[in-house]
């Protein structure tokens, strides 16, 4: 556990609709609301990109897109965060955590004699119910355990098309930070247009 306190603050950007950063910068005891959906990568939590306010705007538009919702003008919250004791996916022992969840959830399921959720394909990329039960599981694991939560988790995701052929490195490749524990946001701000 020595290692999985980061010691800085970072900056995540959240993509949501102006009216949501206006009433949030507003109201000092207003917060984002966690997402809770199944298919929830790094599982349930308040989603940020980190460092990334370009890609926060464009997923806010993605989003109004693909649930067509209209008269709402695209925006960006910015927030300072402290990790706190993080589900750190850059980490060898959060990976080997990773895997041990997946083995409970399996073990699970096949006692249950039912599937393990999958993860989407290509043209449901963002539909990760497999990972999604499985960071749950890890959460799950340490409760029993009677270990400290995590406050937050956070991974790299490969997303889009390639930069230019024969790489890894994708068009909306990011960090995302998934904060579980809304203590852990010190601040919102509105970022400055670049």
């Amino acid at each position: 556990m020595l290692y999985q306190r980061l010691p800085s603050w970072i900056l995540g950007f959240h993509g949501t609709d102006e009216e949501t950063v206006h009433k949030i910068l507003n109201d000092r005891k207003s917060h984002l609301r966690p997402s809770a959906n199944e298919h929830d990568w790094l599982g349930g939590g308040i989603y940020f990109w980190e460092n990334d306010p370009v890609r926060a705007h464009s997923f806010s538009k993605e989003r109004m897109k693909w649930k067509g919702i209209t008269g709402k003008k695209p925006a960006v919250i910015g927030a300072v965060i402290d990790l706190g004791l993080c589900l750190n996916f850059f980490d060898q022992p959060a990976l080997m955590e990773l895997g041990e969840g997946h083995a409970e959830l399996k073990a699970d399921f096949d006692a249950m004699g039912i599937d393990l959720p999958v993860n989407g394909n290509e043209g449901r990329l963002w539909a990760r119910d497999l990972d999604c039960a499985v960071v749950e599981a890890v959460h799950d694991l340490r409760a029993k355990a009677r270990l400290p939560s995590y406050d937050t988790v956070r991974s790299a995701f490969q997303e889009g098309k390639e930069v230019y052929p024969g790489t890894q490195f994708r068009e909306k490749h990011h960090i995302q930070i998934a904060v579980r524990n809304a203590s852990c946001i010190k601040g919102y701000f509105l970022p400055r247009s670049s």
